[in-house]
């Protein structure tokens, strides 16, 4: 096995330096313009439009100078003299009923499994455990498909619960999906969530027959894991998932198998587990801190994400010692956010909910996005009726970045698009100064690796 960067080891006390050393550098200084060091020299984040350039070190203490004074106007102007300003490329004009390119299915609103954290109530979504019967499946997706041009592309989610207590229905609205889509020259893309404890090797064959993106819920290696997601009677399910995901591994091809760590207070152990996970041979490996939890345990609290920003670098600086050795490293937090940073993401929302994406409950409820499943703060219209335009409308307004503050004033906007509308509206934002740290770090990064290994990118 690779040696690991342990939180006490000289290379994790070097991440977890360079964490507090970010955290002091990446808060909300301008809406307008960020400082980023760390690499040959300083770089200028211009907020809109999210763009980076290289500046020099008196242009930096120039912009410094500003930054302290907070003098907007002089901010502006400076851009203005260096021809950096440009029209507003997101104005507070929120989208107006965009069609949906993508939907998720609560196929069953049930689970096996006892995680008290739960977002889902351990799947039943605060009320009670049912399936989505084929018909409410068969619907959603002819919803899906009906506005999609020919050659488009659509994508549909298999969730719960764990969705595989209704593996029936999942294979028949696959198979339905597939026809339906061919008839219309459509892609369609399908990918499924699960605990793991289900799978079958017969589900590794038929998912690979329909290239799946299969994600699996894994809070960690046995100890973390098992503390985390046990069963309802309380028994561990580590190793039945390790046995259960053993032919999907194998024969991956067309699917693509990846874990998700929800990470809470007791297992910020993230780079052993990264690299665990890497060596099995998932695609891709993802962390997601715990912010809102059905119970209100476990959830992380500031300090707790300060630990987590420090373990995240960790994998972070792991992760570009791999990338200037040539090797694909599929740390996934940390390629998607320099994908993002490298085309110049700015969007005025988070992600998809409530527009281009939605959830669809057991009975056929339109949300704005799984989380938001039974209850009526999300609600998007239904199946038959199709979507509630007042309402879609109504959320696309009042969740624009642009309307949430302190957002509005903060340099991450853009890439950030304002956080998950669910944990926002339950928890507020006690993950900003996190993800202003996250950002700020792969920046730094992505200047390294567009300088090192500039073919990663492409």
């Amino acid at each position: 096995m690779s040696t690991l960067i342990q939180t006490d080891s000289p290379a994790g006390n070097i991440a977890n330096r360079m964490a507090k050393k970010i955290a002091a550098e990446s808060g909300p200084a301008s809406p307008q313009v960020h400082l980023v060091r760390g690499g040959q020299q300083t770089q200028l984040l211009v907020t809109n439009g999210t763009m980076l350039y290289q500046i020099s070190s008196q242009t930096e203490e120039e912009f410094r100078v500003l930054l302290e004074s907070k003098d907007e106007k002089s901010l502006k102007n400076k851009l203005v003299d260096m021809g950096l300003d440009a029209p507003p490329k997101i104005d507070d004009e929120p989208l107006k009923s965009p069609r949906i390119y993508a939907l998720s299915l609560a196929i069953a609103q049930k689970c096996n499994m006892g995680c008290t954290y739960c977002y889902a109530d351990q799947g039943g979504f605060g009320g009670a455990m049912k399936s989505m019967p084929l018909d409410v499946a068969t619907r959603s997706i002819d919803l899906l498909l009906k506005d999609c041009p020919e050659n488009g592309k659509v994508q549909l989610t298999f969730l719960g619960g764990e969705p595989l207590l209704n593996r029936k229905a999942i294979r028949a609205a696959t198979v339905y999906a597939a026809g339906k889509a061919a008839e219309k020259n459509i892609k369609v893309g399908f990918s499924i969530t699960t605990n793991g404890t289900l799978l079958t090797a017969d589900d590794a064959v038929f998912f690979e027959e329909h290239a799946f993106s299969v994600t699996v819920s894994l809070d960690g290696l046995k100890e973390s894991h098992d503390a985390q997601r046990p069963l309802k009677g309380g028994s561990g399910t580590y190793e039945q998932i390790m046995e259960n995901i053993r032919p999907l591994l194998q024969i991956q091809r067309k699917m693509q198998v990846s874990a998700r760590v929800t990470v809470t207070p007791a297992n910020l152990n993230l780079l052993e587990v990264l690299e665990e996970f890497v060596e099995m041979g998932f695609h891709s490996v993802g962390f997601s801190p715990l912010l809102n939890s059905s119970n209100g345990k476990g959830e992380m609290d500031e300090k707790d994400l300060e630990k987590l920003l420090g373990a995240m670098i960790a994998c972070g600086l792991h992760f570009e010692k791999k990338v200037l050795q040539g090797e694909r490293y599929p740390y996934l937090n940390m390629v998607n956010a320099l994908k993002e940073i490298d085309k110049g993401t700015h969007r005025p929302y988070p992600c998809g909910a409530g527009a281009g994406y939605m959830g669809v409950s057991a009975d056929g409820e339109l949300a704005a996005c799984h989380r938001f499943v039974n209850e009526p703060g999300g609600r998007m219209g239904d199946i038959v009726n199709g979507i509630d335009a007042e309402l879609q409308n109504g959320w696309l307004e009042s969740r624009h970045v642009h309307r949430q503050s302190p957002c509005n004033q903060c340099w991450a906007r853009y890439l950030c698009g304002g956080g998950c509308h669910h944990e926002v509206l339950d928890k507020g934002r006690n993950a900003c100064n996190y993800i202003r740290g996250w950002l700020h770090y792969t920046i730094q990064a992505h200047e390294r690796i567009s300088r090192l290994a500039p073919g990663w990118f492409s």
